[in-house]
């Protein structure tokens, strides 16, 4: 039997290596200081887009690199090297969740206004679909628009909206039907205005990102700014929803994969009871099951990734699989590396405190445990 050919060629490693240079000299010196700040600058987009990293998968007509979806998944789990997972997660929802639906369903117009600019580092965008009362049921969304003359004009609320308080424009999903639901949702692109407020959440992890409350009051936006087809907007939702969650599986890979690099240098160089921590065949049995956890879920993501890549996206069942084992590992990973620091894990110094917290939103961002179970089901036709 042969052996599958890994996902990543050449030219993809030498991206990787371009990145990780990058991530490590720009960015993670910073990480601390961001995460006390609870914030970090909007000028982290424009030293991505110098270096070309904000449009890897995009055609160069709009100031992207005309790459594909492997460049795309080497920058995410290069990310994890940068030691913030706020960083990462807005840097990632500009590139892989607000953008895409403009790349794939926006005019020509609309992509000369909003992507290209958002390549290029010069506009921030976010995609404002969960809303309050609807987490994963975004066919209760409530938020509605009204036509009017020219357009129309929008009303409602958005929840857990990353780079919400800082973006330029948002992709919103709104009600364009008195019922709404899966044959009445629209998506908007609305631009910063008076009417549009977002607020600040503080949260357990990803301190340094900006995850927002918003309120849409009387939004006027113009009829050019429906985005794709009217009434079809849950079609672009799970457009995309494969990719997000592709993503954050070798987000996480790379998170465990940083965290277990350090608890090895750790548990090498820290000594207990007259040896190293590593001389202790408990610990180095710990070790060894983080390294088989790592080593999984990298085998069953980057399976994913070769299917989704190879079938154009159609690969509902082994995404969802690669979502679902790799969110809740990382957190195990996190807490195991954790104990394994003993007192310094819980101290700031050391960053694992903090790897654990930002793990614990995998279960839940991108879709719930629970929802990519039932998906599953339904696949499998349980």
């Amino acid at each position: 039997m042969a052996i599958p050919e890994p996902p990543f060629s050449q030219e993809h490693e030498a991206l990787r290596e371009s990145v990780r240079r990058f991530v490590l000299a720009e960015l993670r010196p910073h990480a601390t200081e961001w995460e006390a700040a609870r914030w970090f600058p909007d000028s982290v987009f424009g030293a991505f887009a110098q270096h070309g990293f904000l449009g890897l998968k995009y055609e160069e007509r709009y100031g992207g690199q005309g790459g594909d979806y492997l460049h795309e998944a080497v920058l995410a789990e290069e990310l994890a090297h940068c030691g913030s997972g706020g960083v990462a997660a807005g840097v990632g929802a500009h590139i892989n969740i607000a953008t895409p639906p403009i790349a794939k369903f926006g005019t020509e117009e609309q992509k000369e206004r909003y992507l290209a600019p958002a390549i290029a580092g010069e506009k921030i965008g976010a995609l404002a679909i969960t809303e309050p009362d609807a987490g994963s049921d975004v066919a209760g969304i409530k938020s509605h628009a009204k036509r009017v003359d020219g357009g129309w004009v929008i009303n409602g609320s958005k929840m857990f909206i990353t780079n919400g308080v800082r973006a330029h424009f948002w992709v919103t999903a709104v009600k364009t039907t008195g019922e709404g639901g899966h044959h009445g949702l629209s998506f908007f692109i609305i631009d910063r205005q008076d009417g549009v407020s977002a607020s600040k959440i503080e949260k357990m992890g990803w301190h340094a990102s900006d995850t927002a409350l918003m309120s849409f009051d009387d939004v006027f936006v113009p009829e050019e700014n429906l985005l794709g087809r009217e009434n079809e907007g849950f079609y672009l939702i799970m457009a995309n929803f494969q990719w997000e969650r592709l993503v954050m599986a070798l987000g996480a890979v790379g998170a465990m994969q940083v965290a277990y690099d350090k608890t090895v240098a750790f548990a090498k160089e820290r000594r207990a009871f007259g040896k190293a921590l590593t001389g202790h065949q408990v610990l180095r049995h710990k070790l060894a099951e983080i390294a088989t956890t790592v080593h999984v879920s990298r085998v069953v993501t980057y399976d994913a990734l070769r299917r989704f890549v190879s079938t154009e996206g159609d690969a509902v069942k082994e995404v969802t699989m690669a979502k679902l084992a790799t969110q809740r590992a990382c957190f195990d990973v996190m807490d195991t590396c954790l104990q394994i620091h003993g007192g310094a894990g819980y101290m700031e110094e050391y960053e694992i405190e903090r790897m654990a917290r930002d793990a614990r939103l995998g279960p839940i961002g991108g879709g719930t445990d629970e929802i990519m179970r039932e998906i599953l089901a339904k696949v499998l036709a349980l």
